[in-house]
């Protein structure tokens, strides 16, 4: 060992993100990365700092959120009636809550005015703490589409074409795609396509020419089969999937970020919850098949990233762990499945190096006072360590 140790993580259950536990044993972290994974009985060296916990796992990685949204009832009365000032410090404040609740990383799929690059790039810099944020800038709708309020509106191959570069030239590290309507926007119909088939295909190879990553928002059946036939990396949603869809999916390798969350938090919350008449209409409608459709995808195989749109009504960013919950009571996942899709798999999707806990990987985790399989286990972390540095401890 060759590495100077920072910290010391005494575990009775390790689960690396990407494969089996391993049982009682100590993380060596040094230099912001795992060194090693050792037996108990390894010496530490004096003015080590050692934490004990029962399991550790990799630090979580929530693939669809929005930082200036606030989870209140009307996302859009809220960015019209609020400062773009007051909007990034409340996300600044939002991605704090983030990390101290153990999500160590985002992709952010749309925010205005350049908030949510600017966020990660105050975070990297060190300025504010949070999570590492993979930002896309402006969405990409159709003029007048589905998150227009913070997209960048175009119309037509070249013109999508030229907002991808603009996202690019403002520090966007992905990019996000309308390809159908949504649920939150004023006459935007979640079933209907919005950017035609021929400008998601300009708009995808755009960003792949420049080595970005693309999303989706894609709620409807057709708007899927777009989307996946345009090279498009993940679907976000895919709440009407059919089995035209899934196989698209599949034969593309193409990854579903689901946001259960987004979609049940809505419905659940019901009249008392203040949302637009046609916020809680379309999500109801959607809800009706939305989990059969889903439980197919994954049936079929369908790669599952974890993703809780956080931010949209009655879903805020430090409940990340609430997605990971639904993954397993509506979807059937086993807790390492979820954990997995929350790490591992995210980190793939993402291009992260985190994600899972290996020597030479970023030491981005979670020290747990429970097993894995208990429920609430990863709500309230005893320690949160980001890049080798203890950021949070409910002790």
């Amino acid at each position: 060992m060759t590495e100077p140790l920072d910290l010391v993580i005494d575990f009775d259950r390790l689960h690396p993100g990407d494969g089996p536990a391993r049982e009682a044993g100590r993380l060596l972290v040094g230099g912001g990365r795992v060194v090693d994974v050792v037996g108990r009985d390894a010496t530490v060296p004096d003015g080590v700092r050692v934490v004990a916990g029962r399991t550790v796992v990799p630090g979580l990685i929530n693939a669809h959120v929005h930082l200036e949204s606030d989870a209140g009832p009307d996302a859009v009365a809220a960015v019209a009636g609020t400062s773009v000032p007051r909007r990034a410090v409340a996300a600044a404040a939002r991605a704090e809550a983030s990390l101290r609740a153990g999500v160590t990383a985002v992709r952010d799929l749309g925010s205005s005015e350049r908030i949510a690059v600017e966020v990660g790039r105050a975070i990297a810099d060190g300025v504010v703490s949070g999570p590492t944020v993979v930002a896309a800038g402006r969405a990409i709708c159709m003029t007048g589409g589905h998150g227009w309020f913070i997209g960048r509106q175009a119309n037509g191959p070249w013109d999508v074409r030229t907002a991808v570069r603009e996202q690019l030239a403002d520090g966007a590290g992905c990019i996000k795609f309308i390809a159908t309507g949504g649920v939150l926007t004023p006459g935007a119909i979640p079933g209907r396509d919005q950017l035609t088939a021929e400008e998601l295909t300009a708009g995808v190879d755009e960003a792949h020419r420049h080595g970005l990553r693309a999303a989706a928002h894609a709620i409807g059946t057709t708007g899927i089969h777009n989307a996946v036939r345009a090279g498009i990396d993940s679907i976000e949603h895919g709440h009407l999937i059919d089995a035209t869809g899934i196989g698209l999916m599949l034969e593309h390798g193409t990854a579903l970020v689901p946001t259960l969350a987004a979609l049940w938090n809505i419905v659940e919350a019901g009249e008392e919850g203040g949302m637009p008449a046609s916020v809680l209409g379309k999500a109801r409608a959607i809800a009706e098949t939305a989990r059969d459709n889903l439980q197919a995808a994954v049936d079929a195989g369908v790669r599952v990233v974890a993703g809780s749109d956080a931010g949209t009504p009655y879903n805020p960013h430090h409940r990340f762990d609430h997605e990971l919950d639904l993954l397993q009571s509506l979807l059937g996942f086993g807790p390492e499945a979820a954990l997995r899709a929350a790490t591992a798999d995210a980190a793939d999707l993402l291009g992260l190096e985190s994600g899972r806990l290996r020597p030479g990987a970023p030491a981005d985790l979670l020290v747990l006072d429970h097993d894995l399989a208990d429920p609430g286990a990863l709500r309230d972390p005893r320690v949160v360590v980001k890049a080798g540095v203890v950021v949070g401890t409910s002790r």
